[in-house]
């Protein structure tokens, strides 16, 4: 495999659907990890310390956006990927979804290789994303993202992982105006589909 060992959480309280991505995802080279619902979930999560979460969304004890929501504040947890899988259609649950921090958003039934295939992209990005310039700083606000923390006169500021992304972009970019669809390309990527009220919320 031509990716580095990235780890990855499965969150279903459907076992078939499960197993299946666990194969698939196995079968790419991955490290993964599986849980029925959305409290075990974090729990392995915290010690397993993922780099991409797919999280169904309606599940028993702890439903995947309460999950979502906890995991983005906890701090060893706020910077993995999560991707959210669901039989929903509804525009609310994809909403929903995103106010938290989602980054991709999947209705199912769902295809593996297609799934596989943004899976991928995604950690693409990320790569691109180390070799460009680690640290920013703009008056008293430092932005390093080696360690994703933000410095603001001294004192530290805690944000979620596409606000503090978006927040370093616009930091490279002084003095330049960007559109809601320059911001989704360059933080989102044109591979994912994600709602304008996505970035407004962000």
């Amino acid at each position: 495999m031509n990716h580095p060992p990235y780890k990855v959480l499965v969150v279903d309280d459907e076992a078939d659907i499960a197993e299946m991505l666990q194969y698939n995802l196995t079968k790419e080279g991955y490290e993964v990890r599986t849980a029925p619902e959305g409290k075990k979930a974090i729990e392995i999560a915290k010690e397993f310390l993922p780099h991409l979460i797919l999280m169904d969304i309606m599940m028993p004890v702890m439903d995947g956006v309460e999950a979502g929501r906890r995991m983005r504040e906890t701090p060893e947890l706020a910077n993995a990927y999560i991707i959210f899988l669901t039989a929903r259609s509804e525009e609310y649950s994809e909403v929903a979804a995103f106010d938290i921090g989602a980054d991709d958003y999947i209705t199912k039934p769902i295809k593996p290789r297609a799934l596989m295939s943004r899976i991928a992209a995604l950690f693409r990005r990320e790569s691109k994303k180390v070799k460009q310039e680690d640290k920013v700083a703009v008056g008293e606000l430092t932005i390093d993202r080696k360690s994703y923390t933000v410095i603001n006169s001294g004192v530290p500021v805690t944000l979620p992982k596409k606000e503090f992304e978006l927040l370093f972009f616009l930091a490279q970019n002084p003095n330049k105006v960007f559109s809601r669809d320059d911001l989704l390309q360059n933080i989102w990527g044109s591979d994912v589909y994600v709602l304008a009220r996505t970035v407004d919320v962000h």
